[in-house]
């Protein structure tokens, strides 16, 4: 009896591991998760192990991938806290839609999606970014808290800090939207607030 096509089914479990290990787009890697452990049931099967076969794919494939995808769709949203419609002006919206869609487009770049939390006030803007209930803050200098700000530039109606070094640092070098500038701050453990 012929038994190349085990070797051949074998191969594929290190080739399709590998893929996995070089993908960088957390959904496709979803997708790969997949065919992963669809092969390793496969090669288990072939192989005479029924049992060892039907737990893989109900345990390392099934249930893996659902864990993975939930994991993915809740770790890549980056929140955007912004004081609610009645403090925006109707001269700037056209500036800060411009900028949501700028950042929309860098951080779906970099597979993450952007959610937009409304705050009353300033205050209660600050408090969430330094809570660590939202990644960033985004307001109107003349709204701003003065812990906020950390320079005058008339040309940038609006002012975005975050809390967040690697999201700070993707704005920094890709957002070239002129209607905000960038403060990188460094919020306070939990853990140091209570001493």
């Amino acid at each position: 009896m012929n038994d190349s096509y085990i070797y051949v089914i074998t191969a594929l479990l290190p080739l399709s591991s590998l893929m996995l290990l070089l993908q960088t787009n957390p959904y496709h890697a979803l997708v790969i998760q997949g065919i992963s452990g669809a092969v390793a049931t496969l090669v288990f099967a072939v192989l005479g192990a029924a049992d060892v076969a039907l737990t893989q794919a109900l345990m390392g494939t099934l249930l893996a991938i659902t864990l993975y995808a939930i994991a993915v769709r809740s770790s890549l949203v980056m929140r955007l806290g912004v004081l609610e419609d009645g403090a925006i002006k109707t001269d700037d919206e056209s500036h800060l839609g411009q900028l949501m869609d700028d950042l929309r487009t860098i951080f779906g770049k970099h597979y993450m999606r952007l959610e937009v939390i409304p705050y009353t006030n300033t205050q209660a803007l600050h408090r969430a970014l330094m809570d660590k209930e939202v990644h960033a803050a985004c307001a109107r200098r003349d709204y701003d808290n003065q812990d906020l700000v950390a320079s005058e530039d008339e040309q940038q109606p609006y002012h975005t800090t975050t809390r967040v070094r690697r999201l700070y640092d993707i704005m920094r070098t890709e957002l070239s939207s002129p209607a905000t500038s960038l403060t990188y701050v460094n919020a306070p453990d939990s853990g140091e607030e209570h001493k």
